[in-house]
């Protein structure tokens, strides 16, 4: 749940903060803490970007950066970042008292806000994470003598404009090259001679002699051969289909569903939900459970053995302002801001629109994971205070009829809808969730902490997960379904029975746990353990609905993790989502035989002995698409082979078939990710596109041993590999680029 991340933090430090300012709108928005708003008149000052690598904090230098003044009280600096953790603060070269700037405490920075800090910060940074290499912006705008209420100072930090058409060109790189004839290569060590030998991909087939075939490789294919026993080649479908999924072997398909099909356009708006009339970045574009219905032959066309949609459940009702300028408005349409557990959103559609979907991709050989969220919940919107009557706005003389409907003035930013809400009204907030379920913020409500476990993520309320306290549901829910049964639970066992209760109902087959890191590892557990007893009823009461008998799967997003194993394998998880292989996709996309020392390396780690399971990707709701790096359709394509040659599962982000543009975001680094699925454009190169990436998940479908085999380089030229399990053996030829 990056999404999250990325988004400037609101409301749970925004009371301390309105104290020391009479613009809410500027300071409501951000998740750091501040500050003295005592400052010292500056004439002119030289000030420096002070920045360090927190990648290798021990070993890192400070470099500082002299920042450009260009205005009388405005500071800025333009400089290339690569991917990683920064840690930074402006400042004189002495590092002087009131001349240094940066929070009172170190703190989390989020993108494209003015955050408000101290001058006299001589032993603090900010932590900046940058997820995405480019050149970043650092500005600062020192306050005047004549601004005495104001903080000393606003740092915004956010990616350089660059220019809309631009194409990275793609580094050079040496590899093998294929002169488009016939291959010959030795199969012995997998083929015995006379035996008959297919390519899948172009169907030919040749008969082994003295070790070795010819075959031609397909022109669209990029110099591959996907080499399986003939004689065995008929059986392949129902060999795979009789058995229960080895998940080291599984494609799963990630999809925001809001963004990738209008199945029911009845749905599009509720509570009174619109578009923004400018670029609709993060509006409801209206898709739904039923417009995943529709294309479920598509994802079976592609080899897809599970989809990941995103969480179903009752999201905010309105929106928070956001972004650069005048900003735009975000809505919870990603899934990460839920409002009711219980309750499905209806802008993805009703249950039995859910139950159908579910059923549907049963009955194709397709799994379900459900996104579940333990860490966090929704912000408290405009929307929200008006449907669930909470007394904590003002000035309503001055919105329309429907809160939601609210337009920014000529003099206004989106953000400005933050002064209609009253952040001091201690009695009404305690109508919200409470301070038993919740660190936020507000007055009455514990602040959130330091670490991992109780900070405040993307600035949302944090769930009370270690409290141990009995507590009823929070006020606003029993106000919305009064007839719902209360109960006395720790917040954390609420949690887990709600979520719990959507695989006793539906038959979900596996859950991707968000932000699993910042939930206690125990708690996972034991969701795992009543999820998989849910799952196991479901199945008894609809033997004719399951797809086999397999326990459910569950898989961790821990920001950051990548090739080991550790605690999360104990504590419930079949698999961590795997941040390492998006960079180095690039090289193997560029010529397949750079991956072989990963290839290597994941097979021995995922695949010997006491091994384990990753998910690997190349682009996510919360990364960049790999096709928006150089817009380049035949990297697209031999990226597919890349990635669904791997061992251990995979991820397929939606429209990463089909080369997905990503759109515009506002300034807010992930929302260009979350663009519509482009249907329309599924024509010419992007229809061989696609037809290329359903060779490919057809192929690792029929084989489990692609994922979950041992492997072996059998050649250096023609580039191959065998990949092999006790039943099952596939051969992968590379003959080179053209």
């Amino acid at each position: 749940m990056r999404s999250i991340r990325e988004i400037s933090g609101r409301y749970h430090s925004a009371i301390t903060r309105l104290r020391l300012a009479t613009t809410a709108s500027l300071l409501i928005l951000i998740s750091v803490s501040v500050i003295n708003p005592v400052s010292a008149a500056l004439t002119r000052p030289t000030l420096q970007l002070n920045i360090t690598s927190a990648s290798n904090a021990t070993e890192a230098t400070t470099t500082p950066i002299p920042m450009q003044l260009t205005s009388q009280r405005h500071f800025e600096v333009v400089t290339p970042l690569a991917k990683g953790q920064y840690r930074f603060y402006i400042a004189d070269k002495q590092r002087s008292c009131g001349r240094s700037f940066a929070p009172e405490n170190p703190a989390p920075l989020k993108f494209v806000q003015p955050i408000p800090v101290s001058d006299c910060a001589l032993d603090s940074y900010f932590e900046l994470d940058i997820r995405f290499a480019g050149d970043y912006q650092f500005s600062i705008s020192l306050a005047g003598d004549k601004e005495p209420a104001q903080p000393a100072a606003t740092i915004t930090v956010r990616r350089a404009a660059k220019a809309s058409q631009f194409v990275r060109k793609l580094p050079e790189i040496d590899c093998l090259q294929w002169d488009g004839q016939p291959v010959t290569v030795d199969v012995s060590e997998l083929f015995a001679d006379g035996s008959l030998v297919r390519d899948f991909y172009s169907q030919q087939t040749a008969t082994v002699k003295r070790g070795k075939i010819t075959l031609l490789p397909a022109p669209q294919s990029g110099g591959l051969l996907l080499l399986e026993n003939a004689d065995n080649a008929d059986n392949a479908d129902s060999i795979v289909k009789s058995k229960p999924l080895h998940w080291n072997n599984a494609i799963i398909y990630s999809l925001l569903t809001d963004r990738f099909h209008n199945g029911d356009r009845s749905n599009d708006h509720s509570y009174a939900r619109t578009d923004d009339g400018q670029q609709n970045i993060a509006t409801w574009h209206g898709g739904d459970f039923k417009g995943v219905t529709e294309k479920l032959d598509y994802l079976q066309q592609l080899g897809v053995d599970a989809v990941w949609i995103s969480p179903i459940y009752e999201q905010v009702h309105g929106f928070i302002g956001i972004g650069d300028d005048r900003g735009f408005p975000m809505y919870g349409y990603h899934g990460y801001w839920p409002l009711d557990f219980r309750m499905l959103d209806p802008n993805f559609g009703d249950r039995q629109a859910l139950r159908e979907f579910i059923d549907q991709a049963h009955q194709r050989g397709i799994r379900v994971i459900l996104d579940v969220i333990l860490n966090h919940a929704g912000f408290a919107t405009l929307g929200d205070i008006q449907d669930l009557a909470l007394p904590l706005a003002h000035a309503t003389e001055q919105l329309p009829p429907r809160w939601n409907h609210w337009r920014p003035g000529a003099n206004d930013r989106w953000q400005s809808v933050n002064q209609y809400i009253d952040y001091w009204n201690k009695s009404g907030w305690q109508q919200w969730w409470g301070k038993d379920w919740v660190r936020a913020g507000l007055p009455g409500y514990e602040p959130s902490g330091g670490t991992e476990l109780n900070r405040s993520v993307g600035g949302l309320p944090d769930f009370k997960t270690e409290s141990t306290r009995q507590v009823s549901l929070p006020p606003f829910l029993l106000q919305k379904a009064p007839s719902m049964k209360d109960s006395q639970q720790t917040v954390i066992e609420h949690l887990i029975q709600w979520n719990v209760d959507w695989i006793r109902e539906f038959g979900f087959d596996g859950i991707r746990a968000d932000t699993a890191k910042h939930v206690e590892a125990k708690h996972w557990l034991a969701l795992k353990q009543q999820a998989t007893l849910a799952l196991k009823e479901w199945k008894q009461q609809n033997p004719d609905k399951k797809v086999d008998d397999s326990e459910l799967w569950m898989v961790a997003e821990a920001w950051f993790h990548g090739v080991e194993k550790d605690h999360y394998f104990d504590n419930g998880f079949d698999a961590v989502i795997n941040f390492d292989f998006q960079d180095p996709a690039l090289k193997a996309a560029q010529c397949l035989q750079r991956a072989e020392p990963l290839y290597a390396m994941y097979a021995e780690e995922l695949n010997h002995g006491d091994g384990y399971n990753l998910l690997s990707y190349i682009s996510s709701h919360d990364t960049r698409l790999f096709f928006s790096g150089y817009k380049n359709i035949e990297l697209q394509r031999n990226v597919a082979n890349a990635l669904l040659l791997l061992p251990g599962a995979v991820q397929i982000f939606y429209g990463d078939e089909t080369a997905r543009k990503a759109g515009p975001d506002g300034g807010v680094q992930d929302q260009g990710s979350r663009s519509d699925m482009n249907w329309n454009e599924i024509t010419g190169a992007r229809a061989a596109l696609l037809k290329h990436w359903q060779i490919l998940g057809q192929f690792r479908q029929r084989h489990p041993a692609i994922g979950s085999g041992q492997h072996r380089q059998l050649n250096a030229a023609p580039y191959s590999f065998s990949r092999q399990t006790e039943d099952d053996k596939v051969m992968v030829v590379f003959a080179g680029n053209r």
